[in-house]
């Protein structure tokens, strides 16, 4: 284990790199994220100072076959690099998968075919010290075998334990394997350890689950013998006593143990199942319960183990590797520090995690490293891999994007791995597993929550439909905010923006205020004066300010600098061309802002709508049809509708990862106005014949047009698609109607 030196906590990076087999459908992450293509993927992994890659060399993708027939060409050249750039890769043969196509968990030539492939690997690559032959086998047992989530979609005990039983014997054959190439070879062996938490009328249950966490570690290790806890169970299982001697005999201890941390694998069992959903809740053949995330429920947060250890921030991350520590004292790991939310959101778990295991170091067990996992995301895990949605959860870098985009999760990795303070301003807050909005249910035990701190963001335009839905975003994400109404702070006037600046102290400025009269602007001079002051002067004055006190800012620009004659989605470097005295004054702003504040974001978006204004465009259509009044709209301008909820969410996030330069945000699709309000009685169940699709020239607007706006971004693919933008709209309004 020289290579991974106790002496300091190291940083490792994964990739996600699950073949997922649903049915006859097959889903390969590497494929989905990426990573199978870009060689230089490598070259990025390069620069986070991390110490160890978890790499996958899959089975079912290097050798579907055999391992006479393997295909080297893909490991090859990434090896190599890893080996030049100094990266320990610790190779993956199998990750929630079941081999080839002729093999499966189930199958009792599994574990001999793996071993075969692990003799080939460490004939290839002899340097290669460090193997994870199978990734999570209990968690994938119960995934496939207990639940019937993932291929051969068993449900039943005997069949988890026969592939618990085939991947843990894999992994002993495995490592036999590569130890007669390699005699200093050494396992890291991985497994999900979240706790089970409930009420006390299922104590036992929630003891039962608790104990079978262990069991892949314990079987290695030639632990489950006669007196084990898991004994009889496992009897009743279908195991033999020879079985259960078999790893008794051939005991494989992991020289590292990797625990793979999440937020929602820490669960809660009730026996009140009316308390919730009707999916949350199960039987385990005597009683029914619900079984639900613990953080959604439980009034603790989780730290009692940590509490004694001086100066230690508390977290699940830190409980865990100390119950695997008292269990069995052997190095340990965290090797996947994911979670798939906002970029705050991600930032804090990370660093949670990475503060957990120095707790738990000070605290005496030997924490070796924290991996930072799913380097260039993850897809289709928000339905554990069982459907094909187009969900994605960006990682360290964000793949939507012509080339792997950085997140701030990078800038946080190598302040990590540098043993530097954590800068971002947005990780003074604590996580939302530690705020009081976690909770959904009634909740159990004594309440403990934290606050949210750290300095705001400030939100221009406090009475506007888009400093509201930025204030929505701030309450719902956790991050401080100050909104500002024009008495507050006056953009066009430098001592205001001065003095507002100086009170509040933001980490950043959110300008959400403008003039958005368009047909006005071009009425009478007054109403062009009060365009040009807010829309151009003010953004220009307050950039400037920002620049100056080297402050992130985001502002936001419009559609309407276009003037429609491209008849295709407008893109970033597109030039402009504004038809009216509103779509000069945008222009004009983003000119300013660039040349005062080149590290400035700026947002095109369009046409918004959202739950929270009842005179944005879905609102109306919806709320004159059910009236039975006529709609006359635009049959003739092609938009690209902007919900709120997904833009503010973008707009944050860039924000965060320090985005600068324009960028379009508008939801993907392209619709005329006479669509889109079509589109709203189809969900609505309305009668679209109200709807009158007429010109635009029948519609009396003062301001020209485009004909075609719609916006598409060439720098990175972040928004929905419209008509799920859409559908959300009406399921949120739809709710708060029921609740009003």
């Amino acid at each position: 284990m020289s290579f991974f030196p106790p002496e300091e906590l190291a940083l490792w990076v994964g990739i996600e790199p699950t073949v997922s087999r649903v049915g006859e459908q097959v889903l390969d992450q590497l494929v989905l994220s990426g990573f199978h293509d870009r060689l230089c993927d490598i070259d990025r992994l390069g620069t986070l100072g991390a110490r160890a890659v978890r790499f996958p060399l899959l089975w079912e993708r290097t050798a579907p076959n055999g391992s006479a027939q393997a295909d080297w060409s893909w490991a090859d050249p990434r090896l190599e690099r890893l080996g030049a750039l100094g990266l320990e890769p610790v190779l993956g043969l199998v990750h929630h998968g079941g081999g080839p196509r002729h093999t499966h968990l189930l199958d009792p030539g599994f574990a001999l075919g793996l071993a075969e492939y692990a003799r080939a690997v460490a004939m290839r690559y002899p340097h290669v010290r460090a193997y994870t032959p199978v990734n999570e086998p209990l968690t994938t047992a119960r995934f496939s075998a207990l639940y019937g989530h993932w291929y051969p979609h068993a449900r039943d005990d005997r069949s988890f334990w026969l592939a618990l039983k085939h991947q843990l014997q894999a992994t002993v054959l495995a490592m036999q394997a590569v130890r007669q190439v390699n005699p200093h070879a050494t396992l890291v062996q991985t497994e999900d350890l979240g706790r089970v938490f409930s009420t006390p009328e299922l104590a036992a249950q929630a003891e039962f689950e608790n104990e079978r966490r262990w069991l892949s570690f314990d079987l290695l290790l030639g632990r489950v013998t006669p007196g084990h806890p898991m004994w009889p169970y496992l009897r009743g299982c279908g195991a033999t006593e020879a079985d259960l001697e078999w790893f008794a005999e051939r005991a494989c201890p992991p020289d590292l143990l990797g625990l793979n941390t999440y937020v929602t694998s820490e669960r809660f069992l009730d026996h009140r199942t009316g308390r919730y959903p009707a999916h949350c809740r199960g039987s385990n053949g005597q009683t029914e319960y619900a079984d639900v995330e613990a953080v959604r429920v439980r009034g603790p947060l989780p730290g009692s183990l940590v509490a004694s250890i001086p100066g230690a921030v508390p977290g699940a991350a830190a409980e865990r590797l100390l119950e695997a520590h008292a269990r069995y004292g052997l190095p340990l790991a965290i090797t996947e520090c994911h979670l798939d939310c906002t970029r705050e959101e991600q930032l804090r778990w990370l660093l949670e995690c990475w503060q957990g295991a120095q707790a738990a170091r000070a605290g005496g067990a030997d924490v070796r490293a924290v991996t930072a996992w799913a380097a260039f995301g993850a897809h289709e895990w928000n339905s554990l891999l069982t459907r094909q949605d187009g969900h994605y959860e960006s990682g360290l870098w964000d793949v939507r994007a012509p080339q792997p985009r950085p997140t701030a999760l990078v800038r946080l990795a190598r302040e990590l791995a540098a043993g530097e303070v954590a800068s971002h301003p947005v990780l003074a807050s604590a996580g939302w597993w530690r705020r009081a909005g976690r909770r959904v249910y009634p909740v159990v035990g004594e309440a403990a929550d934290e606050a949210v701190s750290g300095p705001p963001l400030l939100i221009v335009g406090a009475t506007g439909t888009l400093g509201q839905a930025f204030r929505h975003a701030c309450e719902e994400r956790g991050l401080a905010y100050v909104l500002c109404s024009r008495q507050m702070l006056d953009l066009a006037d430098p001592d205001s923006v001065t003095a507002a600046l100086d009170r509040f102290g933001p980490w950043a400025v959110v300008n959400a205020a403008g003039y958005v009269r368009v047909d006005d602007a071009e009425a009478n001079p007054h109403e062009a004066e009060r365009n040009h002051r807010d829309n151009t002067l003010g953004p220009a004055v307050l950039s400037r300010e920002c620049a100056a006190r080297g402050l992130p800012m985001v502002t936001f620009s419009s559609d309407l600098v276009f003037d429609g004659e491209k008849e295709a989605p407008y893109l970033e470097s597109d030039a402009p061309h504004p038809l009216s005295a509103y779509g000069r004054s945008k222009r004009a702003a983003e000119q300013a802002v660039q040349a005062a504040h080149p590290g400035a974001l700026i947002v095109r978006t369009s046409a918004f709508f959202g739950p929270w204004d009842e005179y944005n465009f879905a609102s109306v259509v919806r709320r004159e049809l059910r009236a039975g009044r006529r709609v006359r709209v635009a049959a003739d301008q092609t938009v690209s509708p902007t919900y709120l909820p997904d833009l503010t969410r973008a707009t944050l996030d860039l924000l965060i990862d320090a985005e600068a330069g324009i960028w379009h945000l508008a939801n993907a699709g392209a619709v005329t106005w006479a669509q889109w309000a079509h589109a709203v009685a189809d969900l609505e169940g309305l009668n679209a014949d109200l709807i009158d699709a007429v010109p635009t020239r029948d519609l009396g607007q003062r301001a020209a047009r485009p004909g075609f706006s719609v916006l598409r971004s060439e720098r990175g693919w972040v928004m929905p698609e419209f008509m799920a933008a859409l559908r959300h709209w009406k399921s949120v309004t739809s709710a708060q109607e029921s609740v009003g």
